[in-house]
């Protein structure tokens, strides 16, 4: 039987400070073909940003006329900028058999899943074990001031109440066994029935040889 398969689209969310960054690179490290899908944006580039590597720049003209042509697999307004997943890239990774990882939240997974790539997503929200816990990773971090660690504890509850619209939950209540539970569900979901477009071949095949066995 042919062992191609189709790539998966992979929506991983959580609230800040659940573990999503470090599981997204823990998974990227077991298989080096996990490639992050290159957002666009129409903010200006950063000191040493690369089109095309860390973002697609486009102006808000070429951006409002590819979501208009339905080339953006979802996008939102975010201060006073447009984001967005261009469909092109991740399509071809897909049709080649290569997975593309998406690190969005639940509005953009929502979009994922209703676009017509949604048949080959696979979304997971990874939750943390308690919001006593999830306040103390943020402070542990030390990478935010009082007033940012804050409204992101505001915003977690807004996040965590969209848990039920994911394929799978994760409680990352030890790293270890979320990062190998992960690892599980990204390797059976590969074997799902849509992703592999070998198996209706393979299944007539056997109906002829069947047959011509009579």
């Amino acid at each position: 039987m042919p062992q191609t398969r189709r790539g998966l689209l992979i929506i991983l969310s959580s609230p800040s400070g659940a573990g999503k960054s470090t599981l997204s690179r823990h998974l990227r490290e077991w298989d080096p073909d996990i490639s992050f899908s290159v957002s666009a944006t129409t903010r200006a580039p950063r000191d040493g940003e690369v089109n095309g590597q860390d973002y697609h720049f486009l102006t808000e003209d070429d951006f409002k006329r590819q979501v208009a042509e339905g080339e953006m697999l979802e996008h939102a307004h975010v201060f006073g900028n447009f984001y967005g997943s261009p469909k092109g890239p991740v399509k071809a990774a897909i049709d080649a058999g290569r997975d593309v990882l998406f690190d969005i939240d639940w509005q953009g997974a929502q979009q994922i899943r209703n676009s017509d790539l949604g048949r080959h997503t696979l979304s997971i929200f990874i939750l943390p074990p308690s919001i006593a816990e999830l306040h103390r990773r943020l402070v542990s971090r030390a990478q935010d001031s009082d007033e940012v660690i804050a409204k992101r504890m505001q915003k977690s509850w807004d996040e965590i109440s969209h848990w039920d619209g994911y394929d799978f939950v994760l409680v990352n209540d030890d790293l270890e066994a979320t990062d190998a539970q992960l690892k599980t569900i990204v390797s059976a979901t590969r074997l799902r029935r849509s992703q592999q477009p070998g198996l209706t071949d393979h299944v007539r095949r056997l109906q002829a040889e069947f047959e011509e066995s009579k």
